[in-house]
């Protein structure tokens, strides 16, 4: 992958945009200067304008991602801003949410600051989630108002459930005054105990303890009633079973404030690929039997689920390398992911592509609060182009997270990101 600064004029010729907030798609020419969309259309031009044919190429706004690891601070051995923003740009995303479960964790003004400040010399937009209690501990809620203050964008003890109703219902009343929401990892400690896998046959086959789908649903469930009760803004993460997917939907017909996502990984496996006892498939929450996954994709379909997020979550190859049961549980997503959902959504399960690049841009940004209108004269250019008819193949080489821990090596994908611009620069992957 090639960054560098934008040229003062760059000519996007000869390509197609796609505006997911439009829904259109038209063929033309896209004029930068000085990192801004100056013209879009078709016109002539000057010599000192830098031109890209971009023939057989689509752009749209950049993807946002409201679920990533990038381990800084305490972890940077296996992630950082930096290279977490290398692995973003060669997925296509432009703008990230960073969850706080570092060390020390992002539960304090300080550390909002210390990520902000961080990011800024990051070739995209980074904004990090606050932890919703001091050191995810789930007795006390953290400083909210003040994170929020400065620039905490949601709050979150993802990787670790609030399992106390009462802690999680006073954050989302004071994530309610503060008008941001709240994402809680849906897991009941009690029904999960020990699982490592999705309870089922396979388990049993394996020989491994099972994390049984009930233990998500239910804590859904109860999200869902105390988001209503309170009025809250509540999202819903890396949804992964058939049930979540029911209660989501029927909480959605009486409240416009649950949100939800899955992850790219939830959607292409099901839990037969676990007979390989491949450590990169050990995921929280993990993958589930083939109903559950083609309830996601319905889900999708059905405009239950919101979004795409990738839960990008690296780790070290001793972690990774070990008996299933010791594995850490997580793996990197962000390179990978549009050839995998273009895969299963589009091509084989008959998504459009505009709807896809929805769960990818605009659904995210509403999500969060960003402007997601970003094709419009005057914006800066955060914007993404790919070959959405390119068949690739994912290997070790087109990772540029500073782990490796995907299972998606050899795996057969489809859309290719070529081009990503974001903050000034131009990076081609």
């Amino acid at each position: 992958m090639k960054t560098e600064r934008l040229p003062e004029k760059l000519l996007l010729q000869n390509v197609e945009i796609l505006d997911p907030l439009n829904e259109t798609n038209k063929k033309g020419d896209v004029l930068l200067v000085n990192g801004n969309i100056a013209n879009i259309g078709q016109f002539e031009f000057s010599k000192d304008i830098k031109i890209i044919n971009c023939g057989g190429l689509t752009l749209t706004q950049g993807f946002c991602d409201l679920h990533v690891h990038f381990r800084d601070p305490g972890y940077e051995d296996k992630e950082t801003l930096e290279s977490g923003s290398k692995a973003a740009l060669a997925g296509g995303f432009t703008r990230v949410c960073t969850m706080p479960n570092t060390k020390p964790t992002i539960d304090s003004p300080e550390y909002i600051k210390y990520i902000i400040e961080k990011s800024k010399k990051c070739p995209i937009h980074i904004h990090p989630i606050g932890a919703v209690t001091k050191r995810q501990k789930g007795k006390e809620i953290s400083e909210m108002g003040l994170m929020k203050k400065v620039g905490a964008i949601a709050f979150s003890d993802d990787g670790i459930p609030i399992q106390n109703g009462l802690v999680m219902r006073k954050a989302l009343e004071y994530s309610k005054m503060l008008d941001v929401p709240i994402i809680n990892h849906a897991e009941d400690d009690c029904l999960r105990c020990d699982g490592v896998m999705n309870e089922g046959i396979i388990s049993t086959r394996l020989g491994l303890n099972g994390n049984p789908s009930i233990a998500e649903s239910t804590m859904v469930y109860r999200d869902l009633k105390l988001a209503d009760i309170t009025g809250a803004k509540l999202h819903v993460p890396h949804v992964s079973t058939a049930a979540s997917v029911v209660n989501i939907k029927e909480m959605k017909c009486s409240n416009n404030k649950i949100t939800a996502e899955v992850t790219p990984h939830h959607l292409f496996f099901n839990d037969e690929d676990l007979l390989s006892y491949n450590t990169n498939l050990k995921v929280a929450p993990p993958i589930r039997n083939n109903r559950s996954r083609k309830a996601l994709i319905k889900g999708i379909k059905q405009g239950v689920i919101d979004c795409i997020a990738t839960d990008h979550a690296p780790h070290s190859l001793y972690e990774k390398e070990t008996t299933f049961d010791c594995a850490s549980f997580g793996m990197i997503g962000l390179e990978s992911c549009f050839g995998i959902v273009k895969k299963i959504l589009v091509d084989e399960e008959g998504l459009s592509l505009i709807n896809l690049v929805k769960l990818l841009t605009v659904s995210p940004r509403k999500i969060m609060g960003f402007d997601y209108n970003l094709l419009d004269i005057g914006k800066e250019a955060e914007l993404v182009l790919f070959d959405s008819n390119q068949n690739w193949t994912f290997k070790k080489n087109n990772v540029f997270s500073k782990s490796i821990n995907s299972p998606f090596y050899g795996k057969e994908l489809s859309g290719k990101i070529k081009y990503t611009i974001s903050k000034g620069y131009l990076s081609q992957i």
